[in-house]
């Protein structure tokens, strides 16, 4: 049996950090922060070059298109950022779903 359990069904959207974006909060590590999400992207949706100064970021793109330096990904791809690097501009072709993991706090500069 698994020690934790959700359903994304039951987890309410709520306004990502950026314009366009959406999170779906699967888990939440009290102690780290670090968090299990679900990302929605609308279609068109720009997020600007930031970093993750707390935490580093899994991506995992499960629908859409997604463009990052002038090239286009799809379902399938993973894409990592170390903690405080750089990253971005990612623009949505089309609406982009990923599942996304933070090993600490959800915070963007």
């Amino acid at each position: 049996m698994f020690q934790y359990l959700a359903h994304a069904a039951d987890k309410p959207w709520q306004p990502g950090p950026y314009a366009g974006v959406e999170l779906k909060v699967l888990h939440k590590h009290e102690a780290t922060g670090g968090l299990v999400v679900l990302r929605k992207f609308a279609a068109g949706t720009q997020v600007p070059a930031h970093t993750h100064p707390g935490a580093n970021e899994w991506a995992y793109i499960l629908s859409g298109e997604w463009v990052e330096s002038e090239v286009t990904y799809g379902p399938g791809t993973l894409f990592h950022a170390p903690k405080g690097e750089r990253h971005g501009p990612h623009f949505a072709k089309t609406e982009v779903l990923s599942l996304t993991v933070f090993d600490g706090p959800l915070t963007v500069a």
